[in-house]
């Protein structure tokens, strides 16, 4: 049983770092590179996620000292949030904090589009950033190039001119 135990915990020393951080980093620079928004939430998210749990388990060490299987618990929750079969990252986001962000939006904006933007803009703003808008974006992008949206702006910032 000693051996068995010996075996499974340097492997988790191995898996641990490898997943928690090398294929994060890895995956976060193919998302930094990619025309796609959808990728660059999950591991922004993932990041937010990571620090906050690393926090959390630096300031609780002692109570999690004492907790039974910890670490292949906490393994499994972030093979979770990094593996792109469950994008869990981006679930967390989509499911709590997005609408957290959405209900206290006035408070944490006081100064930007909360406080002074009419229900329709906070309406709008809500619509831009849904999922649905997202995946839209995201076959626009795929069908007509990533610089079609600056063709389009720079088409619109013309026609705004013209009409002054």
């Amino acid at each position: 049983m000693g051996m068995y135990w010996t075996i499974v915990s340097y492997l988790q020393s191995l898996t641990g770092p490898g997943l928690m951080l090398l294929y994060p980093l890895y995956a976060s620079i193919r998302a930094i590179e990619s025309p796609s928004k959808v990728d660059d939430e999950q591991w922004l998210t993932y990041w937010i996620l990571y620090s906050f749990l690393t926090l959390v388990e630096m300031a609780a060490a002692t109570l999690f000292s004492w907790i039974p299987f910890w670490h292949p618990v906490k393994l499994a929750f972030i093979a979770w949030l990094v593996l792109p079969q469950f994008r869990g990252a981006s679930f967390i986001y989509q499911r709590f904090v997005r609408e957290q962000l959405i209900k206290y939006r006035q408070w944490l904006d006081k100064d930007n589009l909360g406080a002074g933007g009419s229900e329709n803009q906070r309406k709008l703003m809500e619509d831009i950033q849904s999922p649905k808008a997202k995946a839209k974006v995201e076959h626009f992008i795929s069908e007509n190039g990533p610089d079609a949206f600056d063709i389009i702006y720079e088409a619109a910032v013309h026609e705004a001119q013209k009409e002054k």
